[in-house]
């Protein structure tokens, strides 16, 4: 694939990207408004950075009695009154809520630094500032956020003792393993970050140069980015925020084409703390959205429940519940589980037979969707991207199938690759599917997710396994499951050398498969 076709891509995804945000953040405008409680303040942060911000409290908050104190930081390229509505909310039932848009976005001064050292700082002035200013109580703290404010209030909470609980939606744990898993880029979600931030903020240099460098798949440059990802990372610091012991709450969605659900999940099992994982049907940031609105929602219901026991001390079960709570993408129920690993109960392979050539460079017609569009789609309507397999150019795309299933197969986690690749050419990049496929040959995603490699001798075969994007989907009795390998996908940026093949083999003393987790039947 060409420079200019990535660049084209690239700059259509980020503009289109940019102007839903935008138009998205306007139309929450209006509710600031409407609530005559709001405060709006400006609040110093690290460096003398001013900080636009808002509050609300209890009603008759007059200084003589303390209440707990909730700062949420505002998702990338919104505006400080994203959260009026769950914050008035949360005002209602007793708590003082500070909400402050993240320097470099909208008012607030300086520059973007993506949950670096300054973002860190700047929340701990936010809770300096709201125990100075308000009838605030420094033994309960708490933090949540929707996306970007989830990235800062993780990483807060294992920087200062005084963050007692936090709720991260559509967050991220791990910031290379989100946007650069397998060690692809995933450029249609780097494009969405990008765009919204110029259209709502101001870029510092660094930011800039590694938007440059993630476009540009400089190999040269890649350590860099992978440090500069890690110091905004939470997993990082999870020692730390164990050691803190912060309550951590942790919501996301299965289709999260920003930050994929595997990462969350392998954050969860590392925190030794009280926590708690929800996964449901849905992309980026989409499973919170009517709670923006002020409508019901599962997960804001949840979060004050997490903060009503862990800052307030109420005894309404959550901490009772089991702790992993899934809503599957193809039943209405949730189902509880003790722990991640719980949720599947055994693991049945699908051999990857015999060997099998593609030729690079073209899109088969298999790929992972839209980034936003496609699994809000899976989310209201069931209807994920699709492919027919049956139809797909085997030139391109590597196809294996199972058997017909006599009964429905509830898969459960992280489904895994395992196979041996013979390159023609040092790098390359590939993608593999998993479908759901119906009597008529056409296959509903499951999953997917991208690999690429570098610095291989072609012709020499080398083993590969990867862990495709995890998800809980019911196969329905009647219908099989497919493999699908090929090498384009708009979703990412490839690594294919032009003219290059890659081959696929089963050799006997290293078979190839991919491992489905199912749960008990």
């Amino acid at each position: 694939m060409g420079t200019h076709r990535k660049a084209l891509r690239t700059t259509a995804v980020g503009a289109v990207s940019a102007t839903l945000i935008a138009g998205s953040a306007l139309g929450l405008a209006p509710a600031a408004q409407a609530t005559d409680a709001v405060r709006f303040v400006d609040i110093t942060g690290d460096g003398g950075t001013v900080l636009k911000a808002n509050v609300l409290m209890p009603a008759g908050a007059d200084g003589t009695h303390r209440y707990p104190l909730l700062v949420l930081p505002t998702s990338w390229g919104l505006p400080q009154v994203e959260y009026l509505a769950q914050a008035q909310k949360l005002a209602d039932s007793g708590y003082i809520v500070v909400s402050y848009n993240v320097r470099g976005f909208w008012q607030s001064g300086g520059e973007i630094e993506v949950a670096g050292p300054p973002d860190i700082a700047d929340a701990s002035k936010v809770i300096d500032w709201a125990l100075a200013n308000t009838p605030a109580d420094s033994a309960h703290i708490g933090m949540a956020g929707v996306s970007y404010g989830a990235g800062i209030s993780l990483i807060a909470a294992a920087h200062d003792k005084r963050i007692k609980a936090v709720a991260a939606l559509s967050g991220w744990a791990d910031l290379i393993d989100s946007i650069y898993s397998g060690r692809t880029q995933h450029v249609q979600a780097g494009a969405l970050l990008d765009g919204a931030s110029l259209v709502t903020g101001r870029q510092s240099p660094e930011l800039r140069q590694i938007f440059d460098n993630f476009y540009a798949s400089n190999l040269s440059k890649e350590q860099d980015m992978i440090n500069w990802g890690k110091k905004r990372s939470a997993a990082t610091y999870v020692d730390q925020l164990n050691k803190n012991g912060a309550a951590v709450m942790l919501a996301n969605a299965w289709g999260d084409t920003v930050f994929a659900p595997n990462q969350y999940a392998d954050f969860y099992e590392k925190l030794t703390g009280p926590k708690r994982l929800e996964f449901r049907p849905g992309d980026h940031a989409t499973a919170e959205l009517t709670g923006l609105f002020g409508l019901p929602n599962d997960v804001w219901t949840d979060t004050e429940r997490w903060f009503d026991h862990y800052l307030k001390g109420e005894d309404n079960g959550i901490n009772r519940e089991e702790p992993v709570q899934l809503k599957p993408r193809t039943t209405g129920g949730y189902e509880g589980y003790p722990d991640w690993k719980s949720i599947a109960a055994t693991d049945r392979k699908i051999a990857l037979a015999g060997t099998t050539t593609i030729h690079t460079n073209v899109d088969s017609g298999a790929d992972g969707g839209i980034v936003f569009l496609s699994s809000i789609l899976d989310q209201l309507a069931q209807l994920p991207p699709m492919a027919s397999i049956p139809l797909l150019p085997r030139r391109w795309a590597a196809v294996w199938q199972s058997e017909k299933y006599a009964a429905a197969q509830q898969i459960r986690g992280t489904a895994q690759l395992h196979t041996t690749v013979t390159p023609t050419k040092e790098s390359g990049t590939l993608v593999a599917y998993l479908y759901d496929v119906g009597p008529l040959g056409l296959g509903k995603l499951v999953s997917n997710a991208p690999y690429t490699f570098h610095g291989r001798t072609p012709g020499k075969p080398f083993g590969l396994d990867l862990d495709l994007f995890s998800t809980a989907y019911d196969v329905p009795a009647g219908h099989r499951l497919a493999l699908v390998v090929d090498t384009v996908d708009p979703l990412y940026i490839e690594h294919n050398p032009s003219g290059a093949q890659l081959t696929f083999s089963s050799p006997a003393n290293d078979p190839s498969y991919v491992s489905i987790p199912l749960r008990k039947q």
